[in-house]
């Protein structure tokens, strides 16, 4: 089951970087809950895949499309969760932030259910996001 999950979440972070709505779409459980950290704008649990598609939206416009995971480091499986090592990065007028993070994604049944977001410097990605 791990190998599988592995694989699910490098097919998710594949449709992420690519913008595969659809591929996404197909990830994504109906009612998955997102747990978005810091304390901005978009912080806070996230639940059902059209409120987590409306805040990823929404941080495409904030920051005029430029927000992306740059790098996928590690993908490690234990049971039902996988973690990811990951780099990301956003402009946003004449702020940016480029920052590692860990992505913890809940798999079961083939879809993601449960997404935690971690953030090396959340001070800093508060401050970007606003």
């Amino acid at each position: 089951m791990t190998s599988s999950n592995i694989d699910i979440a490098r097919t998710y972070f594949q449709a992420v970087q690519t913008g595969d709505m659809a591929a996404l779409g197909d990830l994504l459980d109906a009612d998955i809950v997102w747990h978005q950290p810091g304390a901005n704008q978009f912080s806070g649990e996230h639940k059902g895949q059209g409120a987590v598609f409306q805040m990823l939206g929404s941080m495409m416009e904030t920051s005029q499309g430029t927000f992306a995971i740059d790098k996928i480091h590690t993908l490690m499986g234990n049971g039902d969760l996988v973690a990811a090592t990951i780099h990301f990065t956003g402009r946003r007028g004449e702020a940016s932030m480029s920052m590692d993070g860990v992505d913890l994604l809940r798999i079961a049944n083939g879809k993601i259910t449960e997404m935690w977001l971690f953030s090396a410097d959340p001070a800093a990605e508060d401050a970007f996001w606003g």
